[in-house]
């Protein structure tokens, strides 16, 4: 974690002493006005923007490509539903790309690139933690289910799995159960991150601070938060099906636009 005593650099703010930040009521007209921004900060830099999309389905293909080869093609829905939920560190460039072009600020590639390899060293690392944390629980319990309800440890082939799931009464109760716990757990990703990387990058905060500052927003806003991540999920799981590709530009504008959503929900330090 990064000593108190550090000086302010871009992307990596001097210590902010004083209560956890505020939230603010939001609106769907937030949402618009931040989809817009998004929008508008991916049509400003799109090749650099487009790279963190491009990276982010190249890693997506990689890895689908490593579950085949290693024969646990049955891991593929479970990868799908779980991809998305790493998506907020892939687009921690994005933030940075779109604070610097609010405040007017000239950037390149060595600046982005130097302040996302910063923020391993700081609290980030420790939201990383949290959340491969949350997608293991994910894998171990859709194996543990998939085990108990259809008393299979894995499965040869996609198609057979497919089948097996959507077309027995065994399937039908492991797709319900998994339905619920995925949901859940996506929902309590959501909630502690909606806000919490873009906070981490932007102000000297501590992760627990971060993820509780989260919390707060989406209590404080429900209804609007749940439409954000109907969004996001819609958005992602669409950008999956041609093979990754929509990836390179859902992403960036999503992550521009969480920006956006932050700067509107989480009040400014003199604010």
């Amino acid at each position: 974690m990064a000593s108190k005593a550090e000086a302010s650099t871009p992307g990596n703010p001097a210590p902010q002493q004083g209560t956890a930040p505020k939230v603010n009521k939001v609106t769907v007209d937030d949402i618009k006005a931040s989809l817009k921004a998004g929008f508008s900060d991916f049509l400003a830099r799109p090749v650099m923007s487009g790279f963190f999309g491009l990276f982010y389905a190249l890693f997506g293909i990689l890895f689908v490509w490593a579950l085949v080869w290693l024969g646990a093609v049955w891991m593929v829905i479970p990868a799908a539903v779980g991809f998305p939920l790493v998506a907020p560190f892939a687009a921690a460039g994005l933030y940075e790309m779109s604070r610097r072009m609010q405040k007017g600020e000239d950037f390149g590639w060595r600046d982005i690139l130097a302040v996302m390899a910063n923020q391993r060293k700081r609290e980030m690392g420790w939201m990383a933690f949290v959340t491969l944390f949350i997608c293991w629980v994910w894998f171990y319990q859709f194996r543990t289910v998939m085990v108990i309800v259809l008393q299979h440890s894995s499965f040869s082939d996609l198609q057979g799995f497919l089948h097996t799931v959507f077309f027995t009464p065994e399937g039908w109760i492991f797709l319900a159960i998994g339905t619920c716990v995925g949901a859940f757990l996506s929902a309590v990703l959501f909630s502690v991150t909606v806000v919490a990387m873009p906070l981490l990058l932007d102000r000297e905060v501590d992760f627990i601070t971060a993820m509780l500052t989260s919390l707060r927003v989406v209590r404080e806003n429900p209804v609007v938060m749940l439409g954000w991540a109907a969004i996001i999920v819609v958005t992602m799981l669409l950008s999956l099906v041609p093979a990754f590709v929509g990836l390179i530009f859902t992403l960036p504008i999503l992550g521009h636009t969480t920006w956006h959503l932050y700067q509107r929900a989480v009040q400014p330090v003199d604010g």
